[in-house]
């Protein structure tokens, strides 16, 4: 029988299509291009259809074949993936299948970026064995510290890290064998273990400190703060709310699907990249106020309100259009974000401990009239994770343009497990999106003296 996936449909005769072997008919989409006036069958498969296969819709011989148009992919799927599972409009979130509330209330990073890279929870032995790994390797080579003293002393944390995990790739040339499983393995425990050391070394050095070597007998988010906030003391005493503050703030932001970030990681890495330069890719997306950068925007937002009484004149600016309302709406949670509600939580404990910071009152009227006003509700806009987590931060001790940092570190895992999902993928090819052309056809070359 013919293949109907590269057959024109038998259409307006009422001819019946025949079905696949064992009489079992497949999921297909009828197309009727009115141009031709031909019909086509096209496969469907997990809820899509091949892009590829509309490439058999010509209008002649000679034409190119049909292709989608969809900026910004809002409506295209670039791969299929285990990792993470979001529905956006139940407000669902899930890492290989865990709900993310129950990894932030009974897990540690460390074992949930195990879990993405892995897919399953780790045993106690497997456990021990992954953070000895990662925690082998959070040093850093001694010429990276010559290299990170070159920026100047403003540098930006962000711009400052992106180039140092760039760097990196010169030092780890064996990175390059992206097809050996066991060194691939090598730089993900290298990537995991050094981008806090990293980050903490950009913290210090914008503020002219020493840096401070990681210990390893400390956990991987006390590690970070030590080497973060440790001046002449011995052995810097990390407070525990705020190391598991600090753990689950990771654990909500280590993976998020096909965002914009993972997308550049998979995008660089179907080249064979290896994974310092496609990460430091990665948090140059992140970098951008549109994605990282947003909780940074929020709490630019709640200083520019200033008080709580403000609350009400800065939302009719919002609504006139003079205003944008940072850290609410999501492109694909269209309900209340599931990590706002934990960062929520969080809030509270980590505000028990340092103080209420001012801003938390105004973020939390914001959040009140945005719930209730008609203007929001309709546009179904809720708080993201961005609403919280910067004023979390900074009632920590971190400074603004240190939120993308933080975000990157806990990135680290689902990156690499996207990345390592990608090349492990056959359906994979080399990232190469198609364009609809729209500028001139042949034009002749005219020396310029005669041009008008």
């Amino acid at each position: 029988m013919p293949d109907l996936t590269t057959m024109p449909a038998e259409s307006k005769t009422g001819q019946q299509q025949g079905t696949m072997g064992g009489g079992e008919t497949p999921e297909r989409l009828l197309v009727t291009d009115t141009r031709t006036g031909k019909e086509y069958q096209l496969p469907i498969s997990d809820g899509t259809i091949k892009s590829m296969d509309l490439r058999q819709i010509k209008v002649s011989d000679q034409d190119f074949g049909l292709m989608g148009y969809d900026p910004a992919f809002m409506n295209t799927a670039s791969c299929r993936s285990k990792v993470t599972f979001i529905d956006g409009d139940k407000g669902i979130l899930r890492y290989r299948g865990y709900p993310i509330d129950q990894l932030a209330e009974s897990s540690s990073y460390l074992e949930v970026a195990y879990l993405l890279m892995h897919g399953e929870l780790p045993s106690s032995a497997a456990m021990k064995e992954w953070e000895r790994n990662i925690t082998f390797h959070t040093m850093l080579h001694e010429n990276i510290k010559k290299f990170m003293d070159s920026f100047n002393y403003d540098a930006h944390p962000m711009g400052m890290l992106v180039s140092t995990v760039g760097a990196l790739s010169t030092f780890y040339p064996d990175a390059r064998d992206v097809h050996n499983a066991e060194a691939r393995m090598l730089q993900i425990f290298r990537l995991i273990g050094k981008m806090p050391t990293i980050a903490a070394y950009c913290y210090r050095h914008r503020r002219g400190l020493p840096y401070v070597y990681p210990e390893n007998d400390l956990s991987y988010t006390g590690n970070f703060l030590s080497m973060i906030y440790k001046m002449a003391e011995p052995k810097y005493q990390i407070d525990p709310v705020l190391e598991r503050a600090l753990d689950v703030l990771f654990i909500l932001h280590a993976d998020h699907e096909q965002n914009c970030s993972t997308n550049v990681m998979r995008s660089i890495g179907s080249s064979f990249a290896d994974p310092f330069v496609a990460m430091a890719g990665a948090a140059a997306a992140l970098y951008g106020p549109l994605h990282g950068g947003a909780n940074e925007e929020v709490l630019l937002m709640l200083n520019e309100i200033g008080s709580k009484d403000k609350v009400g004149e800065f939302i009719k600016h919002v609504k006139n259009g003079e205003r944008r309302l940072m850290g609410f709406g999501h492109r694909v949670y269209k309900n209340y974000d599931p990590r706002a509600k934990i960062i929520k939580q969080t809030a509270d404990q980590v505000f028990e401990l340092t103080g209420r910071n001012k801003l938390l009152d105004i973020a939390l009227e914001l959040e009140h009239i945005a719930l209730e006003d008609e203007y929001f509700v309709k546009r179904r806009l809720y708080p993201n994770v961005d609403f919280y987590s910067g004023i979390i931060y900074q009632a920590m001790g971190f400074p603004t343009d240190a939120f993308t940092v933080l975000f990157a570190i806990a990135r680290t895992s689902g990156w690499l497990a996207q990345w390592q999902e990608m090349l492990m993928d056959a359906d994979q090819k080399i990232a190469r999106p198609r364009q609809v052309y729209l500028g001139y056809d042949e034009r002749y070359y005219v020396p310029r003296d005669k041009r008008p």
